[in-house]
């Protein structure tokens, strides 16, 4: 009777989890199979292997490969080692100043890179004569668009930086 609480706590532990950052990498625009992964792997006290991952979750392998090839970017999973085993484990990095600063790197500084590209095409076609738009309200939505871009490349690097310490 013991075996089956701990196993019902455990199991209930884990959905929790899973459903935590399930959410929260919905919050940053994340699929749901990497939050879910993420979620398996963080409660889990031993490496799990691919093919593991996805029959605990129930989804297809190739959602597994493909969430777990997105948490490895983010570096939010480690690839391990079993003995005697010739597949890749994956466990769950667990300090989250590391995790984050990674998705600033890798996710958010991309982003605002290829935003500046757009805020320029967008003073491109305000500039051009004969469009039908109020040229002044939009100076100013572009206007505000380019100081909160300067103010996250001063402020998201920094960030970084200081999450790494």
């Amino acid at each position: 009777m013991a075996i089956t609480s701990n196993t019902t706590t455990a199991r209930e532990l884990e959905l929790e989890a899973i459903d935590y950052f399930v959410r929260l990498m919905s919050l940053l625009g994340m699929p749901r199979s990497v939050g879910e992964i993420y979620g398996l792997l963080y409660f889990s006290t031993a490496p799990m292997p691919m093919d593991m991952v996805a029959a605990r979750l129930g989804i297809s392998i190739g959602s597994a490969s493909q969430g777990l090839r997105t948490l490895r970017s983010l570096k939010a999973v480690k690839v391990t080692y079993v003995l005697g085993d010739r597949r890749d484990h994956y466990l769950a990095e667990s300090e989250f100043r590391h995790l984050l600063s990674s998705f600033i790197k890798e996710e958010i500084m991309p982003h605002l890179e290829s935003g500046k590209a757009r805020i320029e095409r967008m003073e491109e076609i305000l500039g051009r004569d004969g469009e039908d738009y109020d040229e002044a309200f939009c100076r100013l939505r572009i206007d505000k668009l380019k100081r909160l871009q300067k103010a996250s490349f001063r402020l998201l690097p920094t960030l970084a930086g200081l999450l790494k310490l």
